[in-house]
């Protein structure tokens, strides 16, 4: 199982002989494989994300229509960091 971000390099001829086992490899071991045709890398094979569950889907839409809504009244001319040190000089 390949965790370190390293791809493992196949010709495309073993992944013809071979689709199943290449598969389960990236689904089920999460590894990273290149695929090679005459020694030239012409595509990867990642494992895909896992699905987001409906609650978190909707919690990550609505802090980004809230970061929208904040960014409507924000001025141009002030940063994040400037904005707190001013909060927690009010304090």
């Amino acid at each position: 199982m390949a965790t370190s971000g390293v791809a493992s390099l196949i010709d495309v001829r073993q992944l013809r002989e071979h689709t199943d086992d290449v598969l389960r490899r990236v689904e089920e071991g999460g590894e990273i494989i290149d695929v090679a045709d005459h020694g030239r890398v012409v595509a990867r094979m990642i494992p895909a994300p896992l699905p987001v569950d409906p609650e978190t889907h909707k919690a990550i839409w609505e802090r980004r229509r809230l970061a929208e809504e904040i960014g409507k009244h924000w001025a141009d001319d002030v940063s994040a960091a400037e904005a707190v040190a001013e909060g927690r000089r009010e304090l």
